[in-house]
């Protein structure tokens, strides 16, 4: 599209389970005018163009993390403040004994962060065989990085092996598939952003009968 920068991205709007928009669209036109910016120059400050920057305001786009990112350094906030999310409430220290295992799909995952961030970290137990076969495709950006085993990472139509040591970033709207190439498993870490893309969505894939959500 004319006057669209390639990082601004083509999403449609992903509306809550609600139904509603999410609450970054009015904080981000709420925080640009408490930074007495126009339109035009915030946008122009994020290397967005004005009708992109307009169209997060509204709820039409998603911001991706970057974007946010950019856009908390020239309002002079942070991120969490973009988000309405209440800082203090949360505590900043996760520690091991109170990270439960969750399975989803075959596979089993601990929270490695705070729930209801920009970003969700997980670390995650790939088994071999499960969900090897599931493509993925949904909007957002991904980080993986490899603690254990080796993985098979698919990314459109290149295959990758990566080994113990090994990451990757991608977007989340080129197909992906993530599968365990030992018989003993991958263990990774594993971040997502959050505003696109619910974790049921993601690669952890549907919940089996008898699983925990």
């Amino acid at each position: 599209m004319e006057g669209m920068s390639p990082s601004e991205g083509t999403h449609p709007p992903e509306p809550s389970a609600d139904g509603e928009l999410p609450a970054v669209a009015p904080q981000l036109r709420a925080l640009r005018r408490r930074a007495s910016l126009t339109l035009e120059a915030a946008a122009r400050a994020a290397g967005l163009s004005p009708a992109h920057l307009s169209r997060l305001e509204t709820g039409q786009r998603q911001p991706s993390l970057p974007m946010l990112l950019a856009l908390a350094r020239i309002y002079g906030t942070t991120v969490s403040e973009l988000l309405g999310e209440t800082v203090a409430e949360r505590d900043a220290v996760l520690r091991a004994d109170d990270m439960e295992p969750t399975k989803a799909g075959g596979w089993t995952y601990w929270q490695a962060g705070a729930p209801g961030r920009g970003m969700q970290a997980l670390r995650v137990h790939v088994p071999y065989g499960s969900q090897g076969d599931i493509v993925r495709v949904h909007p957002g950006e991904e980080w993986l990085y490899v603690l254990k085993g080796r993985l098979r990472l698919r990314l459109g139509d290149t295959a990758h092996l990566l080994a113990p040591g090994d990451s990757a970033h991608f977007d989340s709207l080129t197909p992906h598939r993530i599968a365990a190439a030992d018989h003993d498993g991958a263990d990774l870490l594993f971040v997502h952003t959050l505003l696109q893309s619910p974790t049921a969505t993601l690669c952890l894939g549907p919940n089996t009968p008898g699983e925990t959500p």
